[in-house]
């Protein structure tokens, strides 16, 4: 669900986490599939760039499902 954003009126791309924060051997979140910079960067993001590392995060995990 998308949150509005009052200083612009656009909707806002909800964060992907998961409340699961424990990070794997690659530096990738087990819970949400970020890597800590994608997270610490997060909030600093426009939506385009939010869209961006959610399909990084897809990607991370088919490619972990499939191991």
């Amino acid at each position: 669900m998308a949150t509005s954003d009052t200083n612009t009126g656009t909707r806002s791309v909800p964060s992907p986490c998961v409340r699961l924060c424990t990070l794997g051997d690659d530096d990738i979140c087990v819970g949400c599939y970020r890597s800590i910079e994608e997270i610490m960067q997060w909030t600093r993001l426009d939506n385009s760039q939010k869209l961006e590392v959610l399909e990084r995060c897809d990607r991370r995990r088919q490619d972990r499902v499939r191991v």
